[in-house]
């Protein structure tokens, strides 16, 4: 957490006009209590749908897991009916100057360099950094957290899904194309493409005898054991519930963890739903 928090600080610093423009934070009962609201089906769907997109949708799909594979149709399925047919016609704002959402934008060179260094970066701490000075202690697991915490904000940041109007355009093909926003497609070419093909070369957990690995920075490997017969109805209730309040409101676990930093009064009605719906 203290990792994606601090990914708004360098961003901020160097390339400010990354940070989203956010629509207005509740003014009126009303706002306040459908905030709220939107922020409970978050919780409730994520807790009980057993993760979100990045949990399924980047981790699960890439290691082939059958029940991420499900849980991402669903609450895919969902948002995308959720954001063109229940939320209105004008849940989805046009692009500005009326140009079609889908024409390419291009960031000045001075943000080009900060992402593409910022990339080479994280690149070279993953793969180098880390194998040499980290090892397979607590404290090394805590420095990993925070680093990994960083770099997924600023994906999140470098990506535009921190923006939840640019995700609701993402959304917007099936009822007007002048709004639909292909771009977002490139998480899953580059956020899923490569994890997968880790995951295949690696296999983890899946070796015997001597070609047994070890992860980096744990003496064993931790992953899933539940599968598509473990699926009950609060899994699919809870894909679903995930689906509409991220078609309603373009907004995920990570993304509202920074949309909270950076416009606290949407926050604290956000997040007391979104707990809430943690503990039902």
């Amino acid at each position: 957490m203290a990792g994606l928090v601090s990914s708004l600080v360098p961003v901020a610093l160097f390339v400010p006009a990354l940070i989203p423009s956010y629509p207005p934070a509740p003014r009126s009962w009303l706002s306040l209590m459908s905030t709220v609201g939107t922020g409970f089906l978050l919780g409730w769907g994520t807790k009980n749908g057993r993760g979100c997109t990045s949990g399924h949708m980047l981790c699960g799909i890439s290691r082939l897991s059958p029940r991420s594979f499900i849980a991402t149709a669903v609450f895919f399925t969902t948002a995308l009916l959720t954001a063109n047919f229940v939320a209105g016609e004008h849940n989805i704002p046009p692009c500005a100057g009326g140009i079609p959402c889908y024409m390419p934008v291009y960031p000045a060179t001075a943000e080009l360099i900060f992402m593409v260094a910022t990339t080479a970066l994280a690149f070279v701490m993953n793969l180098f950094v880390v194998l040499r000075t980290l090892d397979r202690s607590d404290k090394s697991r805590t420095i990993f957290s925070y680093l990994a915490g960083l770099e997924f904000g600023m994906g999140l940041l470098f990506s535009g899904m921190a923006d939840p109007v640019k995700v609701l355009r993402f959304f917007a093909f099936l009822s007007d194309p002048s709004r639909f926003d292909p771009s977002l497609a490139l998480i899953i070419v580059f956020g899923i493409g490569p994890s997968l093909a880790t995951y295949l070369s690696t296999k983890p957990g899946q070796q015997t005898g001597e070609e047994m690995s070890k992860p980096t920075l744990a003496e064993r490997w931790k992953l899933p054991t539940a599968t598509v017969a473990d699926i009950d109805w609060r899994f699919v209730a809870g894909a679903i519930t995930f689906g509409l309040a991220w078609g309603l409101r373009g907004v995920c676990p990570g993304p509202a963890v920074l949309r909270s930093v950076l416009q606290p009064a949407w926050g604290l009605a956000e997040m007391t739903g979104f707990m809430f719906g943690n503990v039902v």
